[in-house]
């Protein structure tokens, strides 16, 4: 049985992806700062857990160690502290560019070996805050653009491995993490008004679009982008529109 590594799979999106990659016949090893939410994962699936800080070389050269083997990575864990740039402390921008970006390179270069050897998918997991920068939210929108920049980076680099790299990118998804938000009915509505699929997405719909990328159906896709956010992205004109009505009401 071949295995997939996920990070930050204790919940939400990393919980959908290890749900979906264990259906898909990979056996898990979840990863996660919390130790009762990684087991949880790793019981209900018959799989691995671990706990590891991502950003800490040592740890990861520990927890990679410990694999025999290993044929996708999926580089999920990632933290959204929200700041303005006016006032960010310099130690919470690091930790965020750390955790967001830094980490996944940590864990591709201590996993090169094994992927190379199975032939392996890296899938790093992005946000539509790399692709529209999002105000507020402190170093997440950088750290995400140098996330989709180190994987494109990854799959030129080493192209010649057969190590593919992808990045899937969310738009908004109904998790613990936008819990608060998504329990305001009206505001709720008001954001998916303005989704062009209706709705806000979830975990599930981003775990899929994982499993194609980690799948031998991406066989020859790597250093691409998808953007899994209901056209989210793509709607600037609905935002006008949006505005102008407000305005004239």
């Amino acid at each position: 049985m071949r295995t997939a590594l996920v990070t930050g799979a204790g919940r939400g999106i990393g919980r959908a992806i290890a749900r979906r990659l264990s259906a898909d016949g990979l056996r898990i090893v979840a990863v996660d700062l919390d130790e009762g939410a990684a087991k949880e994962v790793a019981g209900e699936l018959g799989g691995r857990a671990d706990t590891c800080d991502v950003t800490d070389l040592g740890a990861v050269r520990e927890l990679v160690a410990s694999l025999e083997d290993l044929a996708v990575l999926v580089n999920n864990a990632g933290i959204f502290p929200p700041a303005k740039l006016r006032d960010i402390p310099a130690e919470q921008f690091r930790r965020v560019m750390d955790v967001n970006a830094l980490a996944p390179l940590l864990l591709t270069q201590q996993c090169m070996p094994l992927l190379e050897a199975s032939g392996g998918a890296v899938v790093n997991i992005a946000s539509m805050a790399a692709k529209v920068p999002t105000p507020g939210t402190g170093a997440y929108s950088p750290s995400k653009a140098a996330l989709v920049s180190l994987t494109k980076l990854c799959a030129v680099e080493f192209a010649g491995t057969g190590v593919r790299f992808n990045a899937v990118a969310p738009g908004g998804v109904r998790t613990e993490g936008t819990a608060s938000v998504s329990a305001d009915p009206e505001r709720e509505a008001r954001f998916n008004a303005l989704v062009p699929m209706g709705r806000r997405a979830q975990p599930e719909d981003i775990a899929d679009v994982v499993s194609f990328f980690a799948s031998d159906a991406a066989r020859y896709v790597t250093g691409q982008v998808l953007y899994v956010d209901g056209g989210l992205t793509e709607a600037t004109v609905t935002y006008l529109q949006a505005a102008q009505r407000a305005a004239t009401t």
